[in-house]
């Protein structure tokens, strides 16, 4: 599909969900958006998405693979939890559609017939135009009269005064780095941090949870709602939900791990049983692992998904099946440089660096931030005793664990 073009959603409201394996999940129902900054379109975030059981899901624009006039292709994993609507949310279908709407200085009447979206950046979806219906002289079983124009020649999707100055703080933050958003909530009164952490997206808020001081990850998560409180684990990084849990209560933490996916708590369960400060305590358990026969195109495919940290997509681990932590025997990693010199159809495993010795998950920080020293690392393999890959480390969780303890809460503070 062109990226100019507009996809009514009127037009997709019903069509299958596939998955990639090319098996029904659902259909589409509805389209969720959220007002952005002034002269900005707002943006798509997602479709609401029916599966048999009638039970409506969420399902993040970033795994829409493609949209045609026969289905709707989604990718990666999906959270099966009950959608449920956040406060800076609008549904295009349910709210929108024949909203009653002016139009500049014309007299007549007017409604939402119909609204489109397009793709502006891979996976990135904003709404486009507005069909609208004329109201006046309207006689029985008579078609109205239809006219398309820009989204921001109406005012369908603009805050009312009263909600104005939180949709303003909430679509600045949407458009700001994890960081930025983190030191804002920082600096919020509590009534007005409730407000907006109640409004963020899910993913926003993993992430800037991420980046707070631990104290205020623990207020945070303790605020939410328990099935909130787990999406927002599920968001997370394993290694930093790992570390988060293990600061709470133990009955809560169990409560947490329980109303979790299975698959995502297995993860966090299995970081765990590591010390903090060693290899395994700082590893995330899903690094980029590939089979011995798959091939350079292979491996570079995958370290371009836009989900994996630029550390993360650094390195490419080679494993016997199962291809899931805990794998099959490791047989060495591959530098994404190594990678792109060579010819797409080479065979990674020919490309292991031999010189690379995997961390143990007990090693210490110490050895562990020698090790990436002396190698220049971003991204290391940690293995177990049966010589299975269990995780990675990567550079960013070893600078967080060797700051001082109260270096957040320092930057939150700006010194």
């Amino acid at each position: 599909m062109s990226k100019s073009t507009s996809v009514f959603i009127s037009r997709i409201r019903g069509l299958p969900v596939v998955d990639g394996g090319g098996d029904q999940i659902g259909k589409v129902r509805d389209v969720v958006i959220q007002v952005r900054t002034e002269g900005r379109a707002p943006r798509a975030k997602g479709l609401v998405v029916e599966l048999f059981a009638r039970q409506r899901i969420f399902v993040n624009m970033l795994r829409v693979h493609s949209i045609d006039a026969m289905q709707v292709a989604i990718s990666g994993t999906i959270n099966t939890r009950r959608f449920s609507r956040h406060d800076a949310e609008t549904l295009v279908i349910d709210d929108l559609f024949d909203r009653r709407v002016h139009r500049g200085s014309d007299p007549d009447d007017w409604s939402v017939y119909d609204i489109s979206m397009r793709e502006v950046r891979n996976r990135e979806w904003e709404l486009s135009e507005v069909a609208l219906a004329q109201q006046r002289n309207r006689g029985f079983r008579r078609k109205p009269h239809v006219t398309i124009v820009d989204w921001s020649e109406v005012d369908v999707l603009r805050p009312s005064s009263d909600d104005r100055e939180h949709e303003k703080v909430l679509a600045e933050l949407e458009d700001m780095h994890a960081a930025d958003v983190a030191k804002e909530l920082h600096d919020m009164d509590p009534e007005r941090r409730a407000r907006v952490v109640e409004a963020l997206d899910d993913a926003k808020l993993a992430d800037a949870l991420e980046e707070l001081p631990e104290d205020e990850q623990i207020e945070v998560i303790s605020s939410l709602e328990i099935e909130r409180a787990a999406d927002i684990l599920e968001e997370m990084d394993p290694d930093d939900a790992a570390d988060l849990i293990a600061e709470l209560e133990e009955d809560k933490a169990e409560e947490l791990l329980s109303r979790m996916e299975p698959e995502e708590a297995s993860d966090v369960r299995r970081l765990l049983v590591y010390a903090e400060f060693t290899a395994g305590g700082l590893m995330t358990p899903e690094p980029v692992i590939m089979a011995p026969d798959d091939r350079v195109a292979d491996a570079l495919a995958r370290v371009r998904n836009e989900e994996l940290t630029p550390a993360l997509a650094a390195m490419v681990h080679v494993c016997r099946t199962p291809l899931e932590t805990p794998t099959g025997r490791y047989l060495g990693s591959v530098h994404i440089q190594r990678l792109l010199r060579e010819p797409p159809s080479t065979l990674i495993s020919q490309l292991i660096d031999d010189d690379l010795e995997p961390l143990r998950p007990d090693a210490p920080i110490g050895l562990v931030s020698r090790h990436f020293a002396t190698y220049n690392l971003v991204n290391a393999a940690v293995v177990d005793g049966d010589q299975r890959l269990v995780g990675a480390v990567t550079v960013d969780d070893v600078l967080d664990h060797m700051l001082p303890d109260d270096w957040r809460g320092d930057q939150m503070e700006g010194l």
